[in-house]
């Protein structure tokens, strides 16, 4: 069972001021994960301060819910301390395991889908495909720059993604070493589409939820910080695996992970891409085409949470396409605590953060929300089944004929604007 790690806690005060842990503090908590903090921000009746971006998530406190996810843009120390610096709310490091040696990547590793024709190299960017492993660079030296980005900043919040064998003990060794670094939690990477499966690794696990379980067992016996497991999209009910996974003991669900994709195949040469000396492999697809799926990936888990688990303990992240404030709203009003942005960062930079944060903000003045609890799961409420659908439009219907708004039929048409007339009248 993981512990509680508490690293940053916004204090009721004017300034917003910060009450720091003590290094290497942790507070344990108990299984029944009773007393995790929510803080939330209170803006008095009628006021007009600016929105509070901040968040609590399970005991960590993040100035925005922007964070880095788990790729590229967490590859090593100078990319995650410009994050930092640029001001994201917390920073998800490259996946890594113990034996980097096993992990060779090769290149091209990227393939990019644009608005037009196949293999155009203009129009806008909306796909990205890429088939990079995990880290390939030396655990040791990750977690020297673990060890040192905590150092420097003691109060930004640094998650550690790790991925291994199914092997108990190389778990064990894993997250005692990383989670020596001082790290706030762990990512646990049960979701990358392309992450080795022969070796039971990455959504081998996530898509097998006998495994799931078991490998989740093991992990959460031996972290002492908040643990998150990354969902794949790859499976039919994305909601059971985060269920177990919530059930093993860990407090936040991730989701979700790129997409199993082939982007295409070059016309002219009649390889696909993106072509390795001539060949190719399927890749996990990601940008702004899989958002709609990664939000509905998202509220099944969401509504899963909402029914069957205390909200107040257990924490969301939403992931996939986010380029703009207003994609981060949707994951929001769905239920999200944070919002990971990975390709989208690839793509526009590590300042892509201050546009997120304005565009955010923007939104919530809109509708007067002073916090992001104001609006946090605010449209979870109004999905429903097909069969409810028919039956609240088939009252809604008899609701406007009693009440005769429109037309009642075309003999009632006057003759003043025809399609005017014929949309007033109530449907049978």
């Amino acid at each position: 069972m993981a512990s509680l790690s508490l690293n940053q806690i916004r204090v009721g005060n004017p300034a917003g001021e910060l009450m720091t842990r003590p290094a290497g503090l942790r507070t344990q908590k108990s299984r029944s994960k009773v007393g995790f903090l929510r803080v939330v921000a209170e803006a008095g009746a009628g006021s007009k301060v600016d929105p509070d971006l901040s968040v609590t998530v399970n005991g960590l406190h993040m100035p925005n819910p922007f964070v880095i996810g788990s790729g590229p843009p967490g590859t090593n120390y100078t990319v995650m301390k410009r994050a930092f610096d640029e001001g994201w709310g917390a920073v998800i490091a490259k996946t890594v395991s113990l034996d980097a040696a096993k992990v060779i990547n090769v290149t091209p590793r990227y393939a990019r889908l644009r608005v037009g024709a196949n293999g155009s190299t203009k129009g806008q960017v909306i796909g990205w495909e890429n088939i990079e492993l995990i880290s390939d660079r030396p655990l040791e030296t990750m977690l020297k720059e673990f060890k040192q980005l905590k150092e420097e900043y003691p109060d930004r919040i640094l998650i550690a993604s790790i991925m291994e064998e199914y092997n108990k003990a190389a778990w064990e060794e894993l997250i005692d070493r990383v989670e020596q670094t001082g790290v706030d939690a762990l990512e646990i990477n049960f979701s990358c589409p392309h992450g080795m499966p022969e070796r039971r690794m990455g959504a081998a696990v996530g898509q097998d939820c006998d495994l799931l379980e078991e490998v989740c067992g093991w992990i959460n016996a031996k972290a002492t910080v908040p643990v998150w497991a990354k969902m794949t999209p790859n499976i039919t009910d994305i909601a059971e695996p985060a269920r177990v996974s919530l059930r093993s003991g860990c407090e936040g669900i991730a989701a979700i992970n790129t997409i199993m994709s082939v982007m295409g195949i070059n016309l002219k040469t009649l390889r696909p891409e993106p072509c390795v000396e001539g060949y190719s492999t399927p890749g996990g697809y990601s940008s702004k085409a899989v958002h709609p799926i990664a939000l509905g990936k998202v509220m099944s888990i969401a509504k899963m949470m909402k029914a069957e688990f205390n909200d107040e303990k257990y924490s969301l992240s939403g992931i996939g396409g986010v380029e703009t404030g207003d994609d981060a709203a949707e994951f929001i009003l769905l239920g999200a605590n944070t919002v990971q942005v990975c390709t989208g960062v690839m793509m526009h930079g590590y300042g892509l953060v201050k546009q997120l944060c304005e565009e955010l903000k923007d939104f919530m003045r809109m509708h007067n929300f002073s916090s992001i609890e104001d609006f946090r799961g605010a449209s979870l409420e109004y999905f429903t089944t097909h069969t409810d659908l028919v039956r609240r439009q088939r009252e809604a219907i008899e609701q406007r004929k009693a009440t005769k708004k429109g037309l009642q039929s075309d003999k009632d048409w006057t003759g003043d604007g025809f399609v005017k007339e014929s949309e007033s009248m109530v449907s049978n």
